[in-house]
């Protein structure tokens, strides 16, 4: 028979067993359930008259620290060339189109787009990819610089390997001291493989992160390897902080998991590649599927797809130390997530988040606010869009008080769109 003492006892052992439990689970980072408020509004989207003529596609955003927003985009000419053009859109009207380069032997491909950034001192450095060789995905990055946008400089490849490989899903920053920072996927140990789009994950060699400096002069310096394994064909992105750079990418383990890591330039190097979030999804061949980042002082942002546990979903993490770490993942999408994703920080800590959804048959561009605290705000489809690779990927920059779109309208020919939305 149980005395009142034993009762009292196993009670106490017992309460003591859920606070260890209330403890270990508070410490487990799990991917945070979606809670939505009545009391952000959906963001009315407007659409824009776009500065692009006919057979344009690809488009680039970039918000530059003084309000303004860098359109580029890649459009075909006579005789299967290409051109590099851009517009700079401030106090809410396009400047005229100007042409960065041209080229026949250009590599064009609908998730790998050339950009266009403005650099520290108000000039511009754009970047686009040209055939290196005979080989599908033989191609080298090319990076010039233009004082006013007009003049621009010879390009300078950032990459001594000199290797028929593929370089390149570049992402552009302007360092503090004036300089280009390139960082790119590189192909030069697969200079002996047989790899495409789709199969990459089929070859026995490895993919790298790689970055390098370009100063006004064209000097290249500061040459580093990022990561020794990373995916293929998925894009990077990057953005500068009040410490430094912050990179993200999807990573390539030994076993094939393929998730989202994080590398940041602190106080002279390179940090270690670590994930911005566990997700653990498995894959043998590249999803051609990457991250966006976005800061605001110490604020980060980083948001990607992802389909571990047969589960396909858009996630935004949140970091409040310069990328140093992240907060759970937060679920974004309504549904029939493809992914393709772009995000925007917003002065608060909050975010506006677009991607794509859909199926076959019928798709969109979506969007909607995330807060700080991972609270959702109601979904606006920003248009209807073809899923199929020819609609690559839309893109939003913010501008001061509004969020600009610009994504590729798949036809014959296609058009590069945008439209508007305001801040809520």
């Amino acid at each position: 028979m149980m005395t009142k003492s034993m009762l009292m006892l196993r009670r106490r052992h017992g309460f003591v067993l859920l606070l260890v439990l209330l403890f270990v689970s508070g410490c487990v980072r799990t991917p945070s359930e979606p809670r939505e408020s009545m009391a952000l509004q959906p963001p009315v989207v407007h659409p824009l008259d776009s500065p692009a003529g006919p057979d344009s596609r690809e488009p680039n955003l970039f918000a530059t620290d003084d309000g303004r927003v860098i359109l580029s985009w890649v459009e075909k000419g006579s005789e299967n060339r290409y051109r590099l053009r851009f517009v700079v859109r401030t106090s809410k009207v396009w400047s005229d189109a100007r042409t960065v380069a041209e080229g026949a032997n250009w590599f064009i491909n609908w998730a790998d787009f050339p950009s266009v950034i403005s650099l520290n001192d108000g000039s511009f450095a754009a970047h686009w990819l040209v055939k290196s060789g005979a080989g599908t995905y033989a191609y080298d990055v090319n990076v010039a610089r233009a004082e006013d946008g007009g003049d621009w400089s010879k390009p300078i490849v950032p990459h001594a390997d000199k290797t028929q490989t593929e370089h390149g899903f570049v992402s552009l920053l302007p360092l503090t001291d004036g300089r280009i920072g390139a960082i790119w996927l590189d192909g030069r140990n697969f200079s002996n493989t047989q790899h495409g789009e789709g199969d990459h994950g089929a070859a026995k060699a490895n993919m790298t992160l790689r970055y390098a400096a370009i100063d006004r002069s064209g000097t290249v310096s500061d040459e580093a390897v990022l990561d020794e394994r990373v995916c293929e064909c998925c894009q990077t992105a990057a953005t500068m902080t009040e410490t430094g750079a912050v990179v993200v990418y999807r990573d390539r383990s030994p076993d094939e998991v393929r998730d989202i890591y994080v590398v940041r330039y602190q106080a002279g190097q390179w940090s270690s590649p670590q994930p911005v979030h566990v997700d653990g999804w498995k894959i043998d061949g590249c999803p051609v599927n990457g991250p966006s980042i976005s800061a605001y002082g110490r604020q980060v942002a980083v948001a990607w797809y992802t389909e571990a546990g047969n589960n396909p979903r858009v996630n935004v993490a949140f970091s409040k130390d310069a990328g140093a770490s992240f907060g759970p993942p937060h679920q974004i999408d309504d549904g029939d997530a493809v992914g393709r994703v772009g995000v925007a920080m917003l002065p608060d800590g909050g975010v506006y988040v677009c991607w794509l959804s859909g199926t076959v048959e019928s798709g969109a561009i979506k969007v909607r606010r995330v807060t700080a605290d991972g609270t959702l705000g109601p979904v606006a489809i920003v248009a209807t869009s073809d899923i199929s690779r020819s609609s690559g990927f839309p893109r939003l920059a913010r501008m001061g008080d509004e969020i600009l779109f610009a994504w590729t309208e798949f036809g014959k020919p296609s058009y590069v769109r945008t439209a508007i939305a305001g801040l809520n």
